[in-house]
Parts: structure tokens; C-alpha cells; sequence
């Protein structure tokens, strides 16, 4: 008997060492037991309901929630030679790792310049990303930092703007696409922040695009972007089979983006002194 408790005791200690890690794996790392996890997205997911600003909380729920789904993201880069080399490299999207200049300079037409031009007429950066905690697996943690990063170009190639119905119609692209719960748990909660009038487009027009979209598409996560910065951006969308959806409803025009940039930079050669080419 007492071998029998000797055993069981090793056992559970074992269990502990694998399931109860407590050494950081990365930079930043916050390990969770399987309790902390299950409040953290319970909490995450009410936090997040009554507040979808608190990017924080969406963040939290989007790892604590991810289960499986990422490792079948893992199989998809592995088994793809440009999702290998995505994984090899580790590129990071903010504004100290894209030449924002250069962007600006690409011809018309490319995906560069498009995503540029994307961020000047929605007034955004590519900054705003709150960093993986959650995941214990390194590369898993990667995996969800470069979704995460990348949203911006999903919005972009799919030429969507930032405002709630568009953020809502991405979420069902990216649940179809990417199968992170997150988005579906976005995709079924979200609606309730519209109006009927708005809900009822939602799901009368987007709903069907995305969902047969974010399906037939190939797997973004795969998609070295960085390197797509001078193709064609309709040939980018036809290789990743692609299609438009429903007209949206932008801010501004992209004229009017034009115009503010140009008055920022005017507003900035004043402050520094440097004259107008």
C-alpha cells in the first residue's frame, strides 16, 4: 500500500511539473494552471461584452480561448513553404519594423502602397497589438501574435474600414479562415452592439461574403506579407482567392485622407523648420 501511495504521489508531482508550469517560457510569459485559465476567459469574456475597447481583455480571451486551434495553424504553416519561412523569420508588424516611407513611395497598385493608404484614411497605426501572455508553447505564442499583428492587412486586402459592422464581418472572415474561437465568440456577441437596421445588413450581406470568403480563401496565416509589399494587389487577391465584399461605409473619403496627411506634414516641416518639396 504504501508503494502504491509512493507511486501516486510521483505521479501527481509529475502531473504538477506539466500542467502547473510556473517558469516564464518567452519574454512577458504569465503561465496559467488550468484554474486561472478558465476564470481568466470567463472573466475576459465578460469584461470584453461590456466593454469591446479593452483591448487587454480582448487579447486575454483570444489566448486563454485558443485550445487546439492553434496548433491546426501550426500544421497549416509547417505544411506550407511560405508559412515555414514566416515561422523561421518571426517578423514583428509595428511602425519600427515597416518602413512607412517606403510604402508611401511604391506605385500605385501594390499592396504596399494599399496598406498605407488603408491607414492614413482609417487614422490608425500598426502599434496598437497587445503582446501574447497567455501560451505557454513559444511558437504557439508567435503564432497568435503574428494573427494578432496582422489584422490590419486582413482588413486591408479585403477592403474593409474600422467601424463596428466591418469589424464584426472580419471576425466571421477570420473564424471561417483561421478557426480561433475568439472570433466566433466576437461574431456572436458583437451584433448585439448594432441597430436592427445594421444588424439585419450584417448578416444579410456580410455574413454570407465572409463566411464563404474566409472558407474558400487560402490560409492567411501562411502569408508572408512582407514580402508581398510590390505585388499587384488584385493579383494578390486572386492568388489568395479573394473576393470584395458588400460596399462599406468608409469614414472619409480616401481624398480627404490624402488632404489630412498632407496638412500634417505641412504642420510638421513647420515645427522643424524644413521646407516643403
Amino acid at each position: 500500500m504504501s508503494f502504491l501511495r509512493n507511486r501516486n504521489v510521483q505521479c501527481l508531482r509529475l502531473a504538477s511539473k506539466r500542467y502547473l508550469n510556473t517558469q516564464p517560457s518567452y519574454y512577458g510569459h504569465i503561465p496559467l494552471n488550468w484554474f486561472e485559465n478558465a476564470f481568466l476567459a470567463v472573466g475576459s469574456a465578460v469584461m470584453s461584452l461590456a466593454d469591446p475597447r479593452r483591448g487587454d481583455m480582448v487579447a486575454a480571451l483570444g489566448e486563454t480561448t485558443a485550445g487546439p486551434a492553434l496548433p491546426k495553424l501550426r500544421e497549416k504553416m509547417l505544411a506550407s513553404a511560405e508559412g515555414r519561412q514566416v515561422l523561421k523569420a518571426r517578423p514583428r508588424v509595428n511602425s519600427k519594423t515597416v518602413d512607412m516611407v517606403a510604402l508611401s513611395k511604391l506605385p500605385a497598385g501594390t499592396f504596399g502602397q494599399s496598406y498605407f493608404n488603408w491607414l492614413e484614411r482609417c487614422g490608425v497605426t500598426p502599434d496598437t497589438r497587445e503582446p501574447v501572455r497567455y501560451i505557454d508553447d513559444p511558437e504557439l505564442a508567435y503564432i497568435m501574435q503574428r494573427y494578432r499583428e496582422c489584422h490590419d492587412f486582413y482588413h486591408c486586402i479585403c477592403s474593409l474600414p474600422v467601424n463596428v459592422e466591418s469589424e464584426l464581418a472580419l471576425k466571421y472572415f477570420e473564424f471561417a479562415n483561421f478557426g480561433l474561437p475568439v472570433a466566433a465568440i466576437s461574431a456572436i456577441f458583437g451584433p448585439l452592439r448594432l441597430d436592427s437596421a445594421k444588424r439585419s445588413r450584417l448578416f444579410r450581406e456580410y455574413v454570407p461574403w465572409a463566411l464563404k470568403t474566409g472558407g474558400n480563401a487560402e490560409p492567411l496565416i501562411n502569408v508572408f506579407w512582407e514580402r508581398r509589399w510590390e505585388q499587384n494587389v488584385e493579383e494578390l487577391k486572386k492568388e489568395l482567392r479573394i473576393e470584395d465584399p458588400p460596399p462599406a461605409r468608409w469614414g472619409k473619403p480616401l481624398s480627404e485622407a490624402a488632404r489630412e496627411k498632407r496638412r500634417r506634414e505641412l504642420l510638421q516641416q513647420a515645427s522643424t523648420g524644413t521646407e516643403t518639396p
